[in-house]
């Protein structure tokens, strides 16, 4: 799902002017990016938390020469679905296991 399907399925659902619409996802992931710089952390209960990881430097090889390269340390965004998730997406991918005749 694309960032204008969200924004579709926001008009259908809730009948805002696509503008409107547009606007609200736009400052929805505006907040979240704004509280992962600032905290570190979003928890949207039933829903799931985004987090900020520290990943350490490392040894890497450059793919073209072969040479060993020292990667820095850096920031990684991740995301951790809630229980809720977890379930709504374990019961939509079980019942469409079974509409295909895939065994599940």
């Amino acid at each position: 799902m694309t960032k204008a399907e969200i924004v579709r399925l926001l008009i259908e659902r809730s009948g805002l002017p696509k503008r409107e619409a547009v606007q609200s996802v736009e400052l929805f992931l505006e907040c979240v990016k704004s509280g992962l710089q600032q905290e570190g952390k979003v928890s949207l209960v039933g829903f799931g938390t985004f987090l900020v990881k520290e990943k350490n430097s490392r040894n890497g090889r450059n793919p073209r020469t072969g040479e060993s390269i020292q990667i820095p340390p850096k920031n990684v965004a991740v995301f951790r679905p809630g229980r809720a998730f977890r379930h709504a997406v374990n019961k939509a991918s079980a019942a469409g296991k079974e509409k295909v005749g895939t065994p599940g």
